[in-house]
């Protein structure tokens, strides 16, 4: 046991050690309340004077959330050793975050989210006053859990900071070096002496570096064997690094160098994420200092990224979901474009539907107003014209390799990267069964659209169809009525237009019949059996077939056995019963890996490959119906239109009829006439059925009645 006036702590309840200092658990003699208590050791009091009390006088200066605070400066009770009471984070550090096996490939995109968030709101904290860290890695990075239930991430271990404004500059070294700017490595691991100064920007380096090991579970500059097996090749990476690419790997010994300027397949995060992310941290992994943003830069660009809403969106014809990171005060013209670049479907082709209805959104309502939207309930999007489907894409993964021999540090090795491994098949089989019945749930909101759209389609049909049958009574009725006058000589030429107008109405009812076949073939695709059915998406993975969770129950066996295998490394030899366990527990560890990589590859990819095949054919299918559809409506239109132009021809020539009929007292046919002309040219919907008989063999005189017929008066 350990005091200072006020806290005690064991020795033994180590928290973290590094060159100069241990960290210590340790209480409030009076509260009981926990600290984090750092403790320095003689080699630290080797160091200048200045240099000793520098972590005293920067932490005395900051106080903000994201940085671990502290509380008091005290002295230890026999050493006199100056000690740091700080604020305590019981959940480790984020690289104790990164070694989970669950997080093997990268951090869940709303919990990088916060990291982002939390260790940029510290950085700014630290610039307000001038302040460089000089040694930000993950293992530097604590976290508590707030009040919310939510991470909470502090910058902490501020041994090497130091006060610095942007444009100053500094000589000596610190850091870890992974982490360090090429400037620093070069002197601080390769041991070249140079005469490069390092300014404010050497922190960004190492921010970069820290997210994109958040982002996806792995250093951005690996040579081959690892950074610290191949010092050479590493500055080599590092200095050599081309612009706008974010990483740079050699996979084998002597190899070359293979640079991306995206994250790995393997990456948790979005597309949409990654898009904003990528360019951050292209322009702060930059080894010439000039080239490197400041700042101010760095500082605009993430808070950007911060204050972004995301709208989930389904694209259904491309089996693929993607997170579109919006302002909330942008309206839905951007949103739109935006949608464009990540899909590459046109704006003008695209259609949104939200809960299995069209969601029309007008060009200046803004992204607050939009419906929420979650993994499991996206705006669908629907796409005019045909585009490939491209579905999830994803890394199958390699057959386990393990030594036979019995060794205690590879056998912990082993099982890391199996949990690892299996881990990211557990999520991504979860991935692949969210996006089967995403497609599932877009299908049927589909099918009952389309039926919607027929449905109508069918409805216009029967109005054009009625619209035809009254334009061919009143033309029936106009030609007889022209037929009465001219055999009582009220006519002396030929009515100009009839008969070309009598062919026009028979060329607009021989059209329709191949529409009625197209009609009732379209019909046929939504019966049983039929084109439009969703039969075939019983093909697949479902939730009923429980693969995710089978895949979850081998991973917390393997995870089990990970954590013994850690304690057993601790133990460095192990008694010949728990070697022997340990060694059937290898074995074990094997088959569990072998068993959840074959449910992965022959049940989740397999079937959702198969899935993705049927999906993508269907929606060839539906394409066509659906053009057909857009098609018949068209032409229905088109001839609506086309009725109503001979409705109009056939008004202009019953009012060219004479004027004065009063003259003529006989007429060898009867007219019997009930208003049907004022309602002709009222419109046709107003015209009575059987509304003009004309029985022959009788006479009629004309005069009043005839002459209001024609509408004269």
């Amino acid at each position: 046991m350990q005091s200072t006036a006020n806290y005690l702590w064991l020795i033994s309840d180590l928290l973290g050690q590094g060159a100069t200092a241990n960290v210590y658990r340790g209480r409030h003699k009076k509260t009981g309340d926990l600290y984090a208590v750092k403790v320095f050791n003689n080699l630290s009091f080797l160091r200048p004077l200045d240099v000793q009390m520098r972590e005293f006088e920067v932490l005395k200066k900051l106080n903000h959330k994201n940085i671990v605070k502290l509380f008091a400066v005290e002295e230890e009770s026999n050493t006199r050793h100056k000690v740091l009471v700080m604020e305590y984070c019981p959940c480790g550090s984020l690289y104790t975050v990164l070694e989970e096996s669950s997080n093997a490939y990268g951090l869940p995109e709303d919990e990088f989210l916060i990291v982002l968030q939390d260790v940029v709101a510290g950085m700014n904290h630290l610039r307000e006053y001038g302040i460089v860290h000089r040694d930000i890695k993950p293992g530097n990075i604590m976290r508590v859990i707030g009040e919310d239930g939510r991470s909470v991430y502090k910058l902490t271990d501020f041994g090497a900071a130091r006060e610095l404004d942007d444009d100053e500059q500094f000589v000596s070294l610190y850091g870890t070096e992974e982490y360090l700017h090429p400037d620093m490595y070069e002197r601080a691991v390769l041991r070249k002496e140079h005469q490069k100064k390092y300014g404010a920007t050497v922190d960004l380096w190492s921010i970069g570096v820290t997210f994109f090991h958040a982002a996806t579970g792995s250093l951005p500059f690996r040579p081959f064997e690892g950074p610290r097996r191949n010092k050479e090749v590493m500055y080599k990476i590092i200095t050599e690094k081309p612009s706008g690419t974010v990483s740079g790997q050699q996979k084998f010994e002597n190899g070359k160098i293979e640079w991306s300027t995206e994250m790995p397949v393997s990456c948790n995060l979005s597309k949409g994420l990654q898009s904003l992310l990528t360019p951050v941290l292209a322009n702060i992994l930059e080894a010439d200092q000039e080239k490197c943003w400041g700042f101010d830069q760095f500082f605009a660009e993430t808070s950007d990224i911060l204050h972004r809403t995301v709208v989930l969106v389904f694209s259904l014809q491309q089996a693929t979901l993607h997170y579109i990171y919006i302002h909330q005060y942008n309206t839905a013209t951007l949103f739109q474009e935006l949608l464009s670049r990540r899909c590459s479907i046109p704006v003008h082709n695209q259609e949104l539907l939200y809960e299995g209805r069209r969601l029309q959104l007008e060009p200046n309502r803004q992204a607050q107003t939009f419906p929420r939207t979650s993994r499991d309930n996206p705006i669908m999007l629907l796409s005019r014209e045909s585009v490939a489907t491209v579905g999830l894409i994803f890394e199958d993964p390699s057959p386990p390799k393990v030594q036979p021999r019995y060794d205690l540090d590879l056998d912990a090795s082993y099982a890391k990267t199996f949990a690892g491994d299996v881990g990211h098949l557990w999520k991504t089989s979860d991935s692949l069964l969210v996006c089967q019945e995403l497609v599932r749930k877009g299908v049927r909101g589909l099918i009952e659209l389309m039926k919607e759209d027929y449905s109508e389609m069918v409805h216009k049909k029967s109005e054009v169809i009625h619209v035809c049958h009254y334009c061919a009574q009143i033309l029936e009725r106009t030609e007889q009525l022209y037929e009465v006058l001219m055999q009582a000589n009220m006519l002396l030429s030929p009515l100009p237009g009839l008969w070309l107008i009598c062919c026009l109405s028979v060329q607009i009812s021989n059209s329709l019949v191949p529409m009625e076949q197209t009609v009732q073939d379209i019909k046929s695709k939504f019966l049983s059996g039929g084109v439009l059915t969703d039969s075939w998406t019983q093909a697949g993975t479902h939730p009923e077939d429980r693969n995710v969770e089978r895949i979850k129950v081998l991973l917390d066996s393997i995870t089990a056995i990970y954590h013994q295998f850690k304690k057993d490394k601790a133990e460095r030899r192990l008694p010949y019963n728990e070697e022997q366990i340990h060694k059937f527990d290898k074995q074990k560890l094997v088959f569990h890996a072998t068993k959840a990589r074959s449910l992965f590859t022959e049940e989740c990819a397999m079937k959702y490959r198969l899935f993705i095949s049927k999906s993508e054919e269907w929606m060839r299918k539906v394409h066509h119906v659906r053009k057909q559809l857009i098609g018949l409506t068209s032409q229905f239109n088109s001839v609506e239109k086309e009725v109503s132009m001979v409705m109009e021809r056939v008004i202009k020539i019953n009012s060219s009829l004479p004027s004065n009929l009063s003259q003529y007292d006989n007429v060898d046919s009867t007219l019997e006439v009930h208003n049907t002309l004022p309602a002709l040219r009222s419109g046709y919907s107003a015209v009575p059925e059987n509304h003009i008989t004309l029985p022959k063999g009788k006479k009629i005189k004309f005069l009043a009645l005839t002459a209001q017929y024609l509408g004269v008066g």
